[in-house]
Parts: structure tokens; sequence; C-alpha cells
């Protein structure tokens, strides 16, 4: 991967108007001893292969236990189709909720580096958990006699379902914090390392797809063939190797100061703003509170231009008659500066964009669940070769390993002559393209479907459920398809958040995008329940039975389709009214 080293530039660089190199970054950071850091010695391409590395051997432990999951619940666990696809995105749901919890103690009080560090251990010890529950004979659920299938006991459910959600609390504290940590090292206020920067986020989404196309392929087949202990074993040792790539990196990075709890400035805003609800705001906003100051009253933080829209919040900030006469402007319960204010407001402005990745990730979810259902109704066969279907997530990976320097060497250029924008597109333009291709992926997988159906009824397979002899190659379309929309979205959507949000609230609002993930998760299980609710209310099999044959899979599909369509129709209504972060 020779982009990432310094000397050679990625060409998102060329162009760039020529500048004074400086001798320390400007933006706030600090070196291990708390220095400002020296800029030839730390940061930059030099410090993100540790950060790369940990970052792709971390993932292959994720997607090593994530990618199969279903197969082990249905056939291990013995649970039905529907109930391991509601606990395979509950809790996929569950590892995207929890990085809230890291997100506000790497901003108010540890920092990323050090929530990293605490979080990996958590993550390690739920690693290993869930590989004794698949290894000690007394722990590993019974293996099914003929057509009987015993159910797992208490104490194997608690130990497998323990190790997977310690596993969900350890990745809370990495998963917001290591792509912000990343993003750190380079320079805000140097054009050249801010380009750098960009280029970044898209070779650690490639990282993140090594890791899971080694997972996707020879952890499942492991898994399958060789057993479910070693499946799970080989990636708790590449967690080890993450926490590893971790520490080796210490002496290179540049850290971040944290800068407060931001959910406490949140709520002085508030306050404030209803304490002064009577108060007329001052037409010229240079009359509003700010300290005089280079840089903003929040740690690690630089001042953000006053905006006119949520005037309402602006009363925060407005010095009261009693504030001037007294001169005393301490208490942030009643008067907030304009970038406490201008926080909240960029959060509020962001809401909407945040709010589409919940769609597109209820269709991502699809390719660790229903997916992997659909193949093992299809012939898995490649010759002599039994092809686990979650093995088709290869596919998914491979294409972003192919989109991923495609877009950074060829898009970006070809974009920036239209578009005059150094990085191509905008993170904006980026997601809204990633939207629009989740919805053709949905609509591949239907057509898949409904070829499979028809031809498992002239076959007459239909009630005796055997899978359908039409090759399960036939998915790497949506499986490509989706590894373009993950380029397109979520690594804009990385982008975004970290660029557009306030310099305090990084980890917080990456966080918060990590969210759109859970919230995903958590409505493609509310749909399985409602669609299977509604479709077997008179009866029937319903849309998803565990004979696929009879069910309608392709309506599903259909419906996912639909939502992305009207979900990308609102995405570009409120991203033509976006604002962007002006930060002075």
């Amino acid at each position: 991967m020779g982009s990432v080293e310094e000397e050679e530039a990625p060409l998102l660089e060329q162009g760039l108007i020529s500048q004074e190199p400086k001798l320390y970054a400007e933006d706030g950071s600090v070196d291990l001893n708390g220095n400002p850091p020296l800029k030839a010695k730390t940061g930059n391409w030099k410090a993100c292969p540790f950060i790369l590395g940990n970052e792709c051997c971390e993932r292959l432990a994720y997607y090593g236990i994530a990618g199969n999951l279903i197969t082990y619940l249905t056939t291990k666990l013995h649970q039905g189709n529907v109930s391991a696809a509601r606990n395979v995105t509950t809790w996929q749901g569950t590892c995207y909720l929890t990085p809230l919890i890291g997100a506000v103690l790497a901003d108010a009080y540890w920092g990323r580096y050090w929530t990293i560090a605490c979080f990996s251990g958590i993550y390690f010890i739920g690693m290993s958990a869930l590989t004794l529950s698949a290894s000690v004979p007394a722990l590993k659920p019974a293996e099914c006699i003929g057509t009987f299938c015993p159910s797992a006991t208490p104490a194997q459910y608690a130990m497998f379902f323990g190790g997977l959600y310690l596993i969900a609390l350890g990745t809370g504290g990495i998963k917001p914090c290591v792509s912000s940590f990343g993003a750190d090292q380079f320079d805000d206020t140097d054009s050249r390392e801010r380009v750098r920067k960009a280029s970044f986020f898209n070779w650690f989404y490639f990282s993140i797809n090594i890791g899971a196309l080694v997972s996707s392929s020879l952890l499942v087949w492991i898994q399958e063939n060789r057993g479910w202990g070693l499946g799970f074993g080989i990636p708790t040792v590449f967690m080890g190797l993450a926490i590893v790539s971790f520490f080796f990196g210490t002496p290179l990075y540049r850290f971040q100061k944290p800068g407060g709890s931001p959910i406490t400035r949140i709520s002085q805003v508030l306050v404030a703003s209803f304490r002064k609800s009577t108060v007329k705001v001052p037409e010229d906003a240079a009359l509003l509170f700010e300290t005089q100051d280079k840089n903003s009253a929040i740690a690690g933080s630089r001042k953000i231009e006053h905006t006119d829209d949520c005037k309402c919040l602006d009363k925060a900030a407005v010095i009261s008659d009693e504030e001037s006469k007294s001169g005393d402007f301490s208490n942030s319960w009643r008067l907030c500066t304009v970038t406490q204010v201008e926080e909240l407001k960029i959060l509020i402005r962001m809401f909407p964009i945040w709010a589409s990745g919940i769609i597109f990730s209820a269709v991502y979810a699809q390719m660790s669940t229903m997916f992997v259902q659909q193949g093992r109704a299809m012939d898995c066969k490649i010759g002599s070769f039994q092809l686990p279907p979650a093995a088709l997530g290869t596919f998914d990976t491979a294409s972003v390993i192919i989109w991923v320097p495609l877009y950074d060497r060829f898009i970006v250029p070809l974009a920036r002559r239209f578009t005059g924008v150094d990085k191509g597109f905008t993170e904006i333009q980026r997601m809204g393209v990633g939207l629009f291709v989740s919805v053709l992926c949905m609509a591949a997988a239907a057509i898949i479907e409904i070829i499979r159906l028809r031809l498992a009824n002239e076959l007459g397979l239909v009630e005796s459920g055997a899978p359908v002899p039409i090759s399960v190659l036939w998915q790497i379309p949506q499986y490509f398809i989706l590894g373009a929309a993950e380029v397109f979205y979520f690594i804009g959507q990385l982008e975004f958040f970290y660029d557009q949000s306030p310099d305090a609230m990084r980890s917080l609002c990456s966080a918060l995008a990590l969210l759109t993930n859970a919230l995903g998760n958590y409505l493609s299980s509310l749909i399985l329940t409602l669609v299977t609710y509604f479709t077997t209310m008179d009866g029937g099999e319903g849309w998803i039975s565990d004979n696929l044959n009879t069910g309608h899979l392709d309506y599903f599909f259909w419906l996912l389709a639909g939502l992305s369509l009207v979900n990308m129709a609102v995405y570009f209504f409120s991203a033509a009214k976006y604002k962007q972060k002006k930060a002075s």
C-alpha cells in the first residue's frame, strides 16, 4: 500500500497551492510529552500504518465473528431463521450503539488514545470467552441427534452471549475513536495535510476490508470445515495483534486534548437560552459573547463563526445587563460563548444528513442475514467444493478493495475537473451517490430471488425446501454493488462527521455516525418482525419462512428498495439546504 508513504503523496494532493512548510502542527495537538508536535517526527503518514494495521486486525476479528454468526446460531444453537437473524442484527446494532459510551469518555476525559487502549482489553476478553464457549466441551451446545436438536443450557447461552456482548462493549471504545485518531495525525491548518487526511479515510476503509476479506473467505471455511473453536480462536489472536500494533506507534502519534463533556456543554446552551427566553438577540452578532483569545474557551477547539439559523439558541450568548455590570462571565449555565452555541447548531444541521444512514445501514445489514439465507437456498457447490454462503461476503469486500484505489487514483482527479473540489466530490455529494447505488443493490437481490423462486416452482422443490439448482455465484452482483455503495456512502460519512463536527466533539459525532448502523440493524429487526407478523396473519408461511421456497423473500428486498428510494429523495432535499461549518 505504497500510497501511505509520506514521500509518495496520493494523487489527491496534486494541484494544491504550495505553502510555506511549518515546523510544528498548529491544530492544538500535542506529542507524547505534551509539547507541540514536530511535523517531521510525528503524525502524518508515518504514524498511520500502526493505526491502519490496528484497524485491519480488529476488523478481521470482528468480521470473523459477525460474518458467519447466523450460521452458528442456526446450526449450533439450533435457532430458527427469523430468531437467528433478529439476534444477529440486535447484536450488531448494539456494537454500533455502545460507541456513544466510548465517545463521551474520549471527548470529555480520557482522550482517544487511552479510550482505544482500555476498551481493546475488554474486547480481547470477550473474544476469549467466545472461543472458550465453542471449544470447551461443557460449554459447547449439544449436537443434533437425527432430527432432534437439544437446546443449549442456560450456562452455555450465558457464556456465548456474555462474550458476544463484551465484544460489543469493547468495540464501543474503539470504533468512534480510531478513525478520528487517525485523522488527528493530519494538521487541519495545513492545506496539504488536510487533503492527505481525505485520502486517509479511503485507505482506512480499505484496511477494514482487507481484514473483512480474510474473515469472509478463509475464516468462514475454517469455521464450517475445521471447527468453530479454531474459527473463533484465530480472530482472538488477531485482536491481540491489533492491540500490539496500536501501542507500537505511540511515539509517533499526535494527541488531541479532551475538551470536557460535550453533553454538559449542550445542556448549558439549552439551559442558558431558556433562562434568557425573553431577551432580544442583537442584530450585530459581534455583540454576542465570545472569548478574546485566539483559541476558544473549549480545550482543543478552534472558534466557530456565528451563523443565522436557530436564532433562539443565540440567546445563550447574549450578555445581560446584570452580567455586563458585574463583569462576571464565568457561569456557563447562564452565559455561553458563540462557539459553544454553534456546536449545538452544527449537531442540529447534521441531523437530516445523519438520519439518511439508518435506511442505508438496514440495507447493509442484509449482507450478513438475508443474503446468507438466500445463498443457503441455492446451489453452493463449485465443482467438488462446497462454498459456504457467508463466504460470498468476500465479493463485497473485493468490491471495496477494487473501488477504493479506483476512487482515490482515478475518480477524484476526473471529478475535480468538473466540480472544482480538491478531493473530487464533497462529502455530501459522495454520500448521495452511495444512497443511489444502494437502491440498485436491493433491486438486484430481488431479481435473483424472483428467478430462484420461479425455478423452485418449475422443478417442484417448493414443499421440500431443497436448495434450488441455481448457482450461488449469481449473488455476486448484489454483493459487488453493495461494496460500491459502501465506498461512496460510508467513507463519505466518516469524512463528513469528522470535518463538519465541532473540534471537541469529533469522537461523539463519529459515534453518532455509527449509531446509524445500530438503528439500521434495529430497523432491520423491526421490519423482519413486522413483515413476519403481517404476512402470517392468515396462517400462511409469510414472506420469510424457514423454507424460503414457500416464502417471498423478493417482496422483502423490494420493500427495502422502496424505502431506500424514499430515503434518497429526503436526503437530496436536506443536502441542498445544508450549511457548512466555518471554523475561524
